[in-house]
């Protein structure tokens, strides 16, 4: 009987259909993170669980290199600001509004990632409790973490590292965590030239760093689908085995007794 197999291209990010589908390149809220966990925990039938996950190729991979095109290109526009500032006292409202539009894409740029990192990490956790050979499933990841804990670690310094560069600002966490904060913060830096700069600096060092986190999330989003490929194709190689295990025991010729001769023990 062949036996299904599931390469790691086509397994990079199978994990979550549903993910994409709550974390698509439109502003996110806190929410979403959250609707995603949920998901995973509401499909009680196994069966619909492993469906799930072969249902979606190289979506999440697509959307985290639309993130990461994304972060680029507000980088690449915030510098071009910056020269426009160091020309002109202050930049014009209608130029200041394209900035702030641009600086809350990267605001939502961060909740998309966070929330990629919390529903991957979600799905893992909700392996392990369901399958224990996937629960006893090695990897490669350091100090024997599971994928769970290792989203959280990149969701950790994501956010300890956005903290830091604002803080070198003198601003808090706090005006870049929800669009109404950072509208309120980029209103009042836009009274002065050196508000629009310092603005300007900030929105692109942390476009820089969401670059680089997003090649982080993606090499652990492709070590996690490899992994689940390879558990997949053992599960199912293990199913056909005893399928034609059983299909040979219950097709097995029987040879028939000759005319004449009695059935009887032959010790």
């Amino acid at each position: 009987m062949p036996h299904r197999s599931f390469t790691s291209n086509r397994w990079l990010a199978g994990l979550a259909a549903a993910v994409m589908s709550m974390t698509s390149l439109t502003p996110v809220h806190a929410g979403s993170a959250t609707g995603a966990a949920t998901e995973w925990t509401q499909l009680a039938n196994n069966a619909q669980l492993i469906d799930l996950l072969k249902s979606s190729g190289l979506q999440v991979d697509n959307q985290i290199t639309q993130i990461s095109q994304l972060a680029e290109q507000i980088q690449n526009q915030l510098k071009i600001y910056e020269n426009m500032l160091q020309n002109t006292a202050q930049l014009p409202n209608h130029i200041w509004g394209q900035v702030e539009g641009d600086l809350n894409k990267l605001r939502s740029i961060v909740d998309q990632g966070q929330s990629i990192a919390f529903s991957m990490g979600n799905a893992d956790d909700v392996l392990k409790q369901r399958f224990k050979s996937y629960g006893d499933l090695k990897t490669n990841l350091p100090d024997a973490d599971s994928f769970s804990s290792t989203y959280q670690k990149w969701s950790d310094t994501n956010r300890d590292t956005i903290g830091s560069t604002l803080k070198a600002a003198s601003l808090t966490a706090n005006q870049f965590d929800s669009e109404e904060e950072t509208m309120s913060s980029l209103r009042s830096m836009s009274e002065s030239s050196d508000g629009q700069m310092k603005a300007l600096q900030v929105g692109h060092e942390i476009a820089a760093q969401q670059v680089a986190q997003m090649q982080k999330l993606r090499g652990l989003v492709s070590q996690q689908m490899t992994m689940m490929g390879t558990w997949l194709q053992t599960e199912q190689t293990d199913k056909d085995l005893a399928q034609a295990r059983r299909e040979k025991f219950f097709n097995a010729d029987v040879k028939s007794v000759p005319s004449g001769q009695k059935m009887e023990p032959r010790w």
